[in-house]
């Protein structure tokens, strides 16, 4: 047996890394679960992680049992897709832009309502016109900006009572990690909609408000550093933070001179 295996979720096998369980998937895979979720109204959240995510989740426990009881959380950086092949495991990235791009052009028959919940102001109204003007025939069921503070109860209900008059099927939620994350995980049972999906900056990237990094880049996992140049003071703190903890903390893991438990397994009150 694998060492890096970990239980499978739904059916969809997941490796460690670092303690953190890793869906080892591709793209066409993760989009048709999300449908099969849809039909079935299975009602869970998907997570797009990267380094970011998993040293969050190294850093805080909770926030690794999120990640934990997600239905799926996809490789979003090509770091966990070179660490998964490197240990026998069969996947390719699932970039969060990209997921939203390939369940917009499956669902153009209207079938599935989409919902917009985060970004700035005005950016969920773009998305929903830049989207719509790429695919025509995608059902939007409502888009949501919440204020850039903790939200009052009162609020909060507002929120829920919205979203799930709307009709929607989808929640795409781009609040950045680990805020969305944990808005996803804290909000599921309240929330109608069969699945939430977290992708952080896709809402600026579909937006045409900010530039992706060149695919190549990308595939050679150099896209931190483009996000760093274009971001430097937003992002250099998590990427000249985390990037080299992560190489230690993966070196060790691979000697085996540092085991990494999943986080469900160090809370004691964690029932999953």
């Amino acid at each position: 047996m694998n060492r890096y295996a970990l239980p499978s979720r739904f059916g969809i096998e997941r490796f460690s890394v670092l303690g953190v369980g890793v869906s080892a998937l591709d793209l066409d895979r993760a989009s048709g679960f999300v449908l099969d979720w849809v039909r079935q109204d299975r009602r869970t959240y998907v997570t797009v992680t990267g380094v970011h995510g998993v040293m969050e989740a190294r850093q805080d426990p909770d926030f690794g049992r999120i990640l934990d009881q997600a239905g799926m959380v996809t490789p979003d950086g090509m770091p966990l897709v070179y660490v998964g092949r490197s240990r026998g495991f069969s996947l390719k990235r699932v970039y969060g832009p990209d997921l939203m791009l390939a369940l917009m052009a499956a669902t153009c028959d209207g079938s599935v309502k989409h919902y917009f919940y985060g970004g700035g102001d005005g950016v969920a109204e773009l998305l929903e016109d830049r989207l719509q003007d790429r695919f025509p025939g995608i059902a939007v069921a409502g888009r949501h900006t919440p204020p850039f503070r903790p939200l009052t109860e009162a609020e909060e209900m507002g929120i829920v009572d919205r979203i799930n008059n709307s009709g929607a099927d989808i929640v795409w939620v781009g609040l950045s990690t680990p805020k969305q994350e944990v808005w996803m995980a804290r909000m599921r049972e309240r929330l109608a909609p069969a699945v939430l999906i977290g992708v952080g900056a896709a809402f600026d990237f579909h937006a045409g408000l900010k530039p992706q990094a060149p695919r190549l880049m990308q595939m050679m996992a150099l896209e931190w550093l483009f996000r760093l140049a274009t971001e430097p003071r937003r992002l250099w703190r998590r990427y000249l933070r985390n990037n080299p903890l992560f190489l230690f903390d993966l070196f060790r893991e691979t000697l085996g001179l540092k085991r990494f438990d999943p986080p469900r397994r160090q809370l004691r009150n964690d029932a999953s």
